[in-house]
């Protein structure tokens, strides 16, 4: 089974997104790559676990943004665990999906990259832009780094 490449193109130019996307590449390659069921069903459980905070970060940088199609994003993001979810029940089952999966997600994860992810990078950009430059009587942390306290709290 070929391994998955990242690609250029698929740079969305917020880095925490972009190294989030590496890591779910990454771990799509590790289950492509785990021979025996027990190196899969570990793979398979930190790859849904990974993307999952992936997305909820994904979203919550869009809400904090304003970005207008974010509710519409997360509904795809939805749709798309519910796609997962119903593979985690075929390989509990003791069927061999590592192969289909690792197809779907490298198809879904890209074509989502490529059209909904820079649908919304240009305007998020803009918003942590916003919050790198120091404010007037002082500096101002930026976004991530705000999240990062309020998640450490």
């Amino acid at each position: 089974m070929a391994l998955l490449v990242w690609q250029a193109e698929l740079d969305t130019g917020i880095d925490v997104i972009d190294q989030q996307h590496h890591r779910i590449v990454a771990l799509i390659n590790q289950l492509a790559e785990a021979t025996t069921r027990d190196d899969q069903a570990a793979v398979l459980e930190e790859l849904v676990d990974y993307t999952l905070s992936h997305f909820a970060f994904e979203e919550e940088l869009m809400e904090e943004s304003g970005y207008t199609f974010g509710p519409a994003h997360k509904r795809v993001h939805e749709m798309f665990v519910r796609r997962v979810s119903e593979y985690r029940m075929r390989f509990d089952a003791g069927e061999d999906i590592a192969g289909e999966l690792k197809g779907m997600l490298a198809r879904w994860l890209f074509n989502h990259i490529r059209g909904d992810d820079k649908s919304y990078a240009r305007h998020v950009r803009h918003y942590l832009d916003t919050y790198k430059r120091p404010r007037q009587g002082g500096t101002h942390d930026g976004w991530l780094k705000r999240r990062i306290k309020a998640w450490l709290q």
